[in-house]
């Protein structure tokens, strides 16, 4: 019995070594919270399932995707789009169309650096894309966006492809949207978050997986909880997840059945045991004072986590002179734990007009300015979000919110006559009390499209030029109505890898293709040595590191009036089978399928959809020299 015990402990004291829990810093009993939250009983949900990730074949790609249904979850506020028509007004009065340059210290010294780099999920019928990115300490990336789910090698290589609602394979859940994935380097494995995005109370849910390793190609634990919380007629959306030692926390904003903000909520969840598949307690956050819409949890910025609870932080998403900090005091297991609020005072901040892009009269919704991105590290706060950075012109703002004094520092970054939008911030330093940080963000104009970029802001505040990461072919309008503006973002993704020698985060971000669709484009970047530079507008050379094959795709739609399962297959001009595309489920609705053409050779082809021995949809394709 001796010997078991030693060897437990030594296992503790070294998976300590390797996975360090980090406590976290607290704010002075002299600061007085100025409200907290109501806290809900005690919840208890069982595993749903196990699920055994299978691919679809990752040369053809052959992917059912349902259209999901196309809401817009309002702000209780007409502020803001009568702000934003005010300010595009402005911008019209003030273009100039100079290829001016992106404002930076000259003392600058760490500029980012371009690694490995590919096209990730593609399209399928989505817009905003909703990019999510996380890469463990192993090298396994996935990347996730509206509609679909990915899993690569860092050189690339494609090692799992499917739709996300073939993933959850729940014949109850039709719309799935808002996905979100984070690496948990304190347990070394991963977290995938989705939800039912169909906007009614009658079918909310969370959708919650936990890999069993640090393999996402193994096996996963599958929970659902309830969605409406906040109430009866409430559903959930615009997620932001965070962990900590012990805890999965996962904020939203809870909307009426009519769309109408209703509260932001706060789900509180013990993570380990479902990394084990056990039944896990959680308990939920309402009634939060100065209703902040959209809260964003934070977690530890470097290698393993802080608790116990963790702190979360808020913008005003129609602009203000404040941000608002909320302590989670402690864990579910200390049964006394509060979220208490701290307002901050800030230089003001405000939403920009909706912006440009070359080639078209259709704009890019801009958004407002709530919390985007953020980590905790050394009693700092660093977050981002976006907002009027120059008459009428988006730009990033970045944050170091001080716990121990509740203050908050504001730097900006922008250009004129261009919009920098949803970025996502990642720390790029060695040391814990550095702050340096790396910013991945979408960049558009009148004379460019839709682009991605990322730079860097040093411990003292020197920004860098940015740098980019993938230039835009086209302009994106397939979604927008007459005279709206198309959805962009609303997320750009971004994880840190935590054991590189060098510093080092993937990003995963949204740019126009030549079909005038969103495509996503994931990224490797460094922080290089460099020397001041008065090139903000450099485009780097850069390897393109494509997977294997190269995707290049084919889609079709087609509407069902019921959920059926779907056969798929190829002919040739001759009518004989090139190719049995694979057998899937489709939702009632509009649907979008597609594949992988650059396996054809040059000639005339068939794709006949059939449901129940009946063709529902028959497409000829010609496949150039």
């Amino acid at each position: 019995m001796k010997k078991k015990i030693i060897y437990s402990l030594l296992f503790v004291i070294g998976h300590q070594l390797i996975y360090a829990q980090y406590t976290k810093s607290l704010i002075p009993e002299n600061i007085p919270a100025v409200g907290q939250a109501t806290k809900s009983d005690m919840q208890i949900t069982v595993v749903d399932k196990e699920i055994i990730p299978s691919s679809v074949d990752l040369q053809w790609q052959p992917l059912i995707n349902h259209v999901r249904i196309h809401h817009r979850s309002r702000i209780p506020n007409e502020q803001l789009q009568l702000l934003k028509n005010e300010k595009l007004l402005l911008k019209k009065n003030q273009y100039i169309s100079t290829e001016g340059f992106e404002s930076i210290n000259e003392e600058t010294t760490v500029e980012p650096l371009l690694g490995r780099n590919f096209r990730g999920n593609a399209n399928s019928g989505s817009s905003p894309m909703d990019n999510s990115i996380a890469i463990s300490n192993g090298g396994k990336v996935i990347s996730v966006a509206n509609t679909t789910i990915e899993f690569y090698n860092q050189n690339g290589t494609r090692t799992y492809s499917n739709s996300i609602a073939a993933f959850f394979d729940d014949p109850t859940i039709s719309d799935v949207c808002d996905p979100v994935v984070l690496y948990d380097s304190g347990a070394d494995k991963f977290i995938f978050f989705a939800q039912e995005c169909s906007g009614h109370s009658s079918n909310s849910y969370i959708l919650i997986c936990f890999s069993q390793t640090n393999d996402p190609n193994g096996n996963w634990w599958h929970y659902k909880l309830d969605g409406s919380v906040a109430g009866s007629n409430t559903w959930f959306d615009y997620p932001k997840l965070a962990v900590s030692n012990n805890e999965l926390y996962i904020a939203g904003n809870a909307f009426t059945n009519d769309g109408d903000f209703q509260e932001s909520v706060l789900y509180q969840i013990e993570k380990n045991d479902g990394y084990a598949g056990a039944s896990i307690d959680w308990q939920y956050w309402n009634e939060i004072t100065s209703s902040p819409f959209t809260l964003l949890p934070v977690s530890y910025g470097h290698q393993g986590n802080y608790g116990p609870g963790c702190y979360l932080v808020a913008s005003d998403a129609v602009g203000g002179t404040t941000i608002d900090l909320y302590d989670l005091t402690g864990d579910i297991s200390a049964s006394n734990e509060q979220l208490l609020h701290y307002s901050i005072p800030t230089i003001p901040y405000s939403p920009a007009a909706n912006g440009f892009q070359s080639g078209t009269s259709t704009g890019l919704d801009n958004g407002d300015c709530r919390s985007l991105s953020g980590f905790y590290l050394d009693g700092i706060i660093h977050f981002v979000f976006h907002g009027d950075y120059t008459n009428g012109y988006n730009g990033i703002i970045y944050n170091r919110l001080d716990v121990a004094n509740i203050s908050n520092t504001i730097s900006t970054f922008g250009l004129e006559d261009y919009e920098y939008s949803y970025p996502a911030v990642a720390s790029i330093s060695d040391a814990e009390d550095d702050r340096s940080v790396m910013i991945g963000f979408g960049r558009t104009g009148e004379n460019i499209y839709p682009e991605i970029r990322v730079v860097s802001c040093d411990h003292d505040w020197n920004w860098s030029p940015s740098v980019l990461v993938k230039s835009g072919n086209g302009f994106a309008d397939f979604t927008a109505s007459d005279g709206e503006a198309e959805r962009w973002g609303d997320y750009t993704g971004i994880s840190r890898k935590h054991n590189n020698t060098t510093p080092t985060i993937w990003i995963s971000g949204m740019w126009g293709n030549s079909a005038n669709e969103w495509d996503t484009w994931i990224a490797e970047i460094t922080g290089a040595e460099s020397t001041a530079t008065h090139d903000m507008q450099k485009d780097d050379q850069h390897m393109e590191v494509y997977p294997n094959p190269v995707y290049n795709e084919f889609t079709t739609s087609f509407e069902l009036d019921r959920n059926s399962a779907i056969e798929i297959t190829l002919y040739d001009e001759r009518g004989e089978l090139v190719k049995h595309l694979g057998n899937q489920f489709a939702f009632a609705g509009k649907n979008i399928f597609s594949f992988n053409k650059s396996n054809l050779p040059a000639g005339m082809y068939s794709v006949i959809l059939t449901s129940s021995q009946v063709i529902i949809n028959h497409e000829k394709i010609i496949i150039a020299d």
